[in-house]
């Protein structure tokens, strides 16, 4: 699955649902790194909240944020 994430990127979660500690949805971060798979993305994000937990896209949820968004 190809996403159009790229490091730089600001993103918040929309939803996380495999993981048995999640990330909580609305929580903000910057991609740090995005690795390609067969049929799935891996997506490296610093979050604002301090934790580091990478995403499996599918089946995890983000949104792209503006440019000039912050938060």
């Amino acid at each position: 699955m190809k996403t159009n994430l790229k490091a730089g990127d600001r993103v918040r979660l929309l939803s996380m649902t495999d993981d048995p500690d999640p990330i909580p949805a609305g929580t903000t971060g910057t991609v740090a790194g995005v690795y390609p798979q067969s049929d799935w993305t891996q997506v490296d994000v610093d979050w604002d909240n301090g934790r580091s937990l990478m995403l499996s896209i599918p089946p995890d949820v983000v949104e792209r944020l503006p440019a000039d968004q912050t938060n």
